[in-house]
């Protein structure tokens, strides 16, 4: 298992690296053999975890984590990310705010986490195929091209986060609270949807179209 340390640990020797040279995120996740799922995930959602839509990259990674949910889902011993975001090369700089932030994140969630509660849900096929839904759900709606909705990235890559803290830390509550995120970044999203329908009958009512 890999502790919040580690995690720091492995993105510091990410912009070391990068600092000699370019260093691309496949090759970054290549080094780490067959690191966990959450491990991964929690390398790849940091960066989208900002309050201004994102475009282009957030429907990537919202497809990026749905196939790492659907790997997890299907028993893969290992991540497999698609072609398009290892090719993504990061600079020391990005690497070392990389760290910075994952070390503010993690250090802050440690503060509530306990390692070996709720187990049932972290562990063994149960966990790894609650842990593959969680991943595909939050990637979907990531993947949603919402254009400029508020927090279309942060709300599903929350839930993405506290799955990432509970299986590096094997705390059930965590999957529980990333569940939480998953049902209210879904009703978030109904009502942008429904808000979109009753303003569109609404301007056709108004102006007599559809009869």
């Amino acid at each position: 298992m890999h502790s919040y340390e580690r995690v720091v640990e492995i993105l510091s020797g990410f912009a070391e690296t990068a600092q000699q040279r370019p260093l691309s995120l496949g090759e970054a996740l290549d080094s780490l053999d067959h690191a966990a799922f959450g491990l991964i995930a929690l390398i790849l959602v940091l960066p989208l975890l900002q309050p201004i839509p994102l475009g282009p990259l957030t429907v990537l990674g919202g497809f990026t984590f749905a196939a790492l949910g659907w790997q997890l889902w299907r028993g893969a011993e290992s991540p497999v990310l698609p072609q398009k975001i290892r090719g993504v090369t990061m600079s020391e700089k990005s690497w070392r705010m990389l760290a910075k932030i994952s070390l503010k994140v993690v250090g802050f969630c440690r503060r509530f986490s306990r390692p070996q509660r709720y187990p049932r849900l972290v562990e063994g096929e149960r966990g790894r195929k609650i842990g593959g839904f969680i991943l595909i759900a939050s990637g979907l709606l990531m993947a949603i091209p919402f254009g400029v909705l508020p927090l279309n990235n942060v709300l599903p890559g929350l839930a993405v986060l506290f799955y990432c803290i509970g299986q590096l830390e094997q705390d059930g509550l965590m999957v529980m609270i990333a569940f939480f995120w998953l049902i209210f970044t879904t009703v978030y999203f109904g009502f942008f949807f429904f808000g979109i329908y009753y303003l569109g009958a609404e301007a056709m009512s108004r102006f007599g179209w559809g009869g």
